[in-house]
């Protein structure tokens, strides 16, 4: 019997401490009551109306439009898919979309997305005391999707901007916006990651969060726990275009300067470095004798770009660049790009095991760049160890890559060069640091390569310069 009240007692005991345990739990997570009630009215919901060519501008040939009774709705789908106007031109109808931004100063100007606004004819922005307002843009970027407006109104509810830099993983953050069109609706999660580079968008390191995020939310404020905005919600990654725990914003810093240039001249300058860079892996840091991978590494450096005024090389590895560190390839281009053009900035390279910093004056970054390469090949072959055949460059395609040396891939078969991702069509630039003039001198360089060590192995792939990582086999008898 004293067993059993004993048991019973424990039983009792365990019970209240996990509920306490469970009531302390629930005490420590946040409570965005208060937040949403005082950041929600700088939130406001963007319509935009575009004018959409309707359907086909012309009827299959041989089909001709049928006579339906008058009020069918067989007549109006036709009507709306191949009827012409009277000039013969197509017809047209009006398509709306929908976006979140929010207020960054009294007087009218109103920060979103890009994409929000693209190609938008009218743009009306509704206020949270249910006002609508036609909006002005003021300007756009399309590298970093933001988008700054202006309304005619005084006396607005502004957000409180906060730093995106003081964020920490694992950190409460909260997003207001109109997902599918619901106005300030608000969504809370945590801080993923931060720095993340996306396809597409490398001058952005966008904040990643699981906030749930869906269409209509694009351009709205990310909120940290003390109500200051520290990103604009931009975009999310799905299967089914949903949310599905992917979110991303631009960090808050990003956006205002951006808003501040279209706001002062009409357009963002950003610096321009003129180099094309990958990550280091693990075998391409040891064949640079470094002690674990790091920084950029430079695959290769554009004609008249600041880079090459600099003596920046292909083979350097960017650890540093204006005294912030370089901890990947994706971590380079915002930086740079934040960098102010025309000044001489500090960069330091690792450069045949060593570190050496150069001094390079950043242009401004140009619209695109391109480089054109040609595939044309010649006669001469050779197979070598590493299991490829390569032919000597011509002149004219030398002069087209803006290239002087180099060897082409005519060949591959099983063998070091296949498994390193080596390609049929390749161009091989350089192999252990060294540049390849033509075949001869790259068969006398492949014959000495010591057996057993990773070497660097430069090709360049259509437009796109590239480090392969290379275990060379024994030499052949």
């Amino acid at each position: 019997m004293l067993i059993v009240r004993k048991i019973a007692l424990y039983t009792l005991y365990l019970g209240i401490s996990l509920w306490g345990m469970q009531a302390v739990r629930a005490d420590d997570l946040p409570n965005f009551v208060d937040l949403v009630k005082e950041t929600s009215s700088a939130v406001v919901n963007i319509s935009t109306t575009q004018k959409v060519q309707s359907g086909m501008p012309e009827l299959p040939e041989g089909f001709e439009m049928p006579e339906f009774p008058e009020g069918s709705p067989f007549g109006e789908l036709f009507k709306y898919f191949f009827e012409q106007e009277e000039n013969g031109e197509p017809g047209y109808h009006d398509a709306k979309s929908l976006g979140s931004g929010f207020i960054i100063s009294k007087d009218g100007y109103v920060m979103t997305n890009y994409h929000v606004v693209k190609d938008g004819d009218e743009i009306i922005v509704r206020l949270s005391d249910r006002r609508e307002l036609k909006a002005e843009v003021v300007g756009v970027d399309p590298r970093s999707d933001i988008a700054l407006l202006k309304i005619d109104a005084t006396g607005l509810p502004v957000a409180k901007i906060g730093e995106s830099s003081d964020l920490e993983v694992g950190e409460w953050v909260l997003a207001i916006g109109s997902p599918f069109g619901f106005d300030h609706s608000a969504t809370a999660g945590i801080v993923s990651a931060k720095g993340r580079s996306l396809p597409r968008e490398n001058y952005v390191p966008f904040i990643q969060t699981d906030v749930a995020i869906n269409p209509g939310n694009s351009g709205g404020p990310l909120y940290n726990q003390a109500g200051e905005v520290v990103g604009v919600n931009s975009q999310i990654y799905s299967r089914t275009g949903g949310y599905m725990g992917l979110s991303f914003a631009i960090p808050i810093e990003v956006a205002m300067d951006v808003a501040e240039q279209l706001k002062t001249s009409g357009k963002v300058s950003r610096g321009w470095l003129g180099v094309l860079i990958q990550d280091v892996t693990l075998d391409l840091a040891e064949s640079f004798g470094m002690k674990h991978p790091r920084g950029a590494l430079v695959a290769k450096v554009l004609p008249d770009s600041p880079a090459l005024a600099s003596g920046i090389n292909v083979g350097d590895v960017i650890v540093t660049f204006n005294e912030e560190e370089v901890v990947n390839s994706s971590s380079l281009p915002p930086i740079v790009g934040s960098s102010k053009v025309g000044v001489k900035l500090p960069v330091v390279v690792i450069r045949n095991g060593r570190e050496k910093t150069v001094y390079v004056k950043l242009g401004e970054l140009p619209e695109e760049e391109a480089v054109e390469a040609a595939a044309a090949k010649t006669d001469r072959k050779t197979t070598n160890r590493l299991g490829l055949s390569a032919i000597d460059l011509s002149d004219k395609q030398k002069e087209e890559l803006e290239i002087d040396g180099g060897v082409q891939v005519s060949h591959l078969v099983s063998g070091p060069a296949l498994q390193a991702g080596v390609r049929k069509g390749d161009i091989i630039l350089a192999i252990d640091n060294i540049t390849v003039t033509d075949l001869e001198q790259f068969d006398n360089l492949v014959k000495g390569l010591p057996a057993g060590k990773s070497v660097a192995l430069l090709v360049q792939r259509g437009d796109s310069p590239t480090f392969l990582a290379l275990k060379v086999p024994p030499a052949e008898d």
